[in-house]
């Protein structure tokens, strides 16, 4: 049975409790997880033996308790664990409404009342992370991305990252208020990469990926072979160019179509009809552009030369 002094300790702390110095230290505030659990204790407890100790959130009693007795109020009796030598109240199963300030008074057998004040931030675990990006292709200097992210939990700073480097507003890379979204615009060759976004608060992080593949030419096409060549020998023509995806080729001979749709354009054996322009046409599927590239070639013959001595 609870004595009355006990009721008359209670009520002297819920009155004055508040109005009392914090000398009592606590490190730093914490923060919690939905569902976890948190431990506030002070980093200086009283040496000398307590009489009475109360906890309470906000204006509401968590527990009070003596030396030989601890009563704690029903709406934390699951959720409380008292330890009466270090004065740390564990608090489990946290809730969103868990979080403000947590108030600690201790009553010394001997000396001033001591307090102490802590708070408590809980978040909710940031889950289902994930990025929305663009669905049709993506072309240099024609079309824009917009890449948006998506998650739920508890989220105080998002983060952005290409190919592992921090992603930062331009020109061309704008962000929405709220950083959930990127506009680039217009898209370039070197927007190409893995591009994520992290959600984080001070309990979880999670992590979304997206890659973006912009596409472009093709230019800078080339045709790599001899120009002169002599009759009867085996040669070829070979046809680049910069392109996303890879080029198509297709091969003109004095303006006629050969048919050869290679990058290379083979001749095993040389003849004089051999002699003349080739065209190479580099075709990108997706940006639809088409350049084309000439190389002349002369088949000349080996001549002999035959050295006729005068008979003596």
């Amino acid at each position: 049975m609870v004595s009355r002094g006990f009721y008359w300790t209670l009520w002297m702390l819920s009155c004055f409790g508040q109005y009392l110095g914090e000398v009592l230290q606590f490190s730093q505030p914490a923060n919690g997880a939905v569902g976890g659990s948190v431990v506030f204790a002070p980093d200086n407890p009283p040496s000398t033996s307590i009489f009475t100790i109360q906890w309470h959130f906000e204006t509401t009693v968590i527990l009070t308790a003596l030396s030989d007795s601890t009563a704690i109020f029903p709406a934390y009796r699951d959720r409380v664990s008292f330890d009466i030598n270090t004065l740390a109240l564990e608090l489990r199963n946290l809730r969103l409404d868990d979080s403000g300030t947590y108030r600690l008074t201790v009553i010394p057998s001997a000396g001033d009342l001591l307090t102490g004040e802590t708070s408590l931030q809980v978040f909710e675990n940031i889950t289902n992370v994930r990025l929305i990006g663009p669905e049709e292709s993506l072309i240099e200097g024609e079309t824009s991305a917009y890449i948006t992210s998506e998650g739920t939990g508890s989220i105080t700073s998002v983060q952005w990252m290409k190919d592992n480097s921090p992603l930062s507003p331009s020109n061309s890379i704008i962000f929405s208020s709220d950083y959930r979204s990127v506009s680039i615009s217009p898209v370039q060759r070197s927007d190409s990469g893995e591009y994520k976004c992290t959600y984080r608060n001070p309990v979880s992080s999670e992590t979304a990926k997206l890659s973006l593949i912009i596409t472009y030419g093709p230019e800078d096409v080339y045709i790599k072979g001899e120009d002169v060549v002599n009759l009867g020998v085996h040669m070829s023509l070979s046809c680049s160019a910069n392109s996303e995806p890879s080029a198509s080729f297709s091969w003109k001979f004095n303006g006629a179509d050969t048919g050869v749709t290679t990058d290379t354009f083979t001749i095993d054996q040389t003849d004089f009809t051999h002699s003349g322009d080739y065209e190479c046409t580099a075709r990108n599927s997706v940006t639809k552009r088409s350049v084309s590239q000439k190389h002349t070639l002369l088949v000349k013959e080996i001549i002999t030369f035959c050295l006729i001595q005068p008979e003596v």
